[in-house]
């Protein structure tokens, strides 16, 4: 993209907010996962509270550094990951995956799949899980830094999407593919 894709604005919110306002309409509290690069930025935009730096002593990168470090500062808590780059993502489908861990509390995460692949980047993590993987990563048994690859690692409760959901889980990595939001 070239650009920080959570400051890129669809209408007046920038994709980080969007994410943020469809996330706390679930009355969940929200994090934000950022580099030392965004850290900035992201200051400028958002209260300094829910901004969660990456953890360098994680020695990994992508995604998968973003959820761990929020882990590794909040080890008790269940994450529900939602990437700011799925703009048209509906707080329904969260709500979804929301009630889908309820009635079924036996995973350590809880993703949907799209033709049989996992969508890991809007996903509920619990905290057993996230500690299963953090002691990969400090064991150096982790040998793919993917979130697709950690959940290959843990127990993971999934949820196909129907063919009218797929849409939801577009993210965007090209400026002409923004043409019509």
């Amino acid at each position: 993209m070239g650009t920080d894709k959570g400051m890129i604005k669809l209408h007046a919110n920038t994709w980080a907010q969007t994410a943020v306002d469809k996330m706390s309409s679930l009355q969940l509290k929200v994090l934000l996962s950022v580099n030392a690069f965004q850290y900035d930025d992201y200051q400028s935009v958002f209260n300094q509270s829910v901004l969660v730096k990456d953890d360098d002593r994680l020695e990994l990168n992508g995604p998968l550094k973003g959820v761990l470090s929020i882990h590794v500062q909040h080890p008790d808590e269940d994450l529900f990951v939602l990437a700011c780059d799925m703009p048209l993502m509906e707080a329904g489908m969260l709500n979804k995956l929301l009630l889908v861990s309820i009635e079924n509390p036996v995973a350590d995460a809880y993703v949907f799949t799209n033709e049989e692949e996992p969508e890991p980047l809007c996903g509920i993590y619990k905290a057993a899980g996230l500690a299963h993987i953090v002691d990969l990563l400090k064991a150096k048994a982790l040998t793919k830094f993917s979130m697709k690859f950690a959940l290959d690692h843990i127990s993971t409760f999934t949820t196909p999407l129907d063919e009218d959901q797929k849409k939801y889980f577009r993210n965007f990595n090209a400026h002409a593919e923004l043409n019509g939001l």
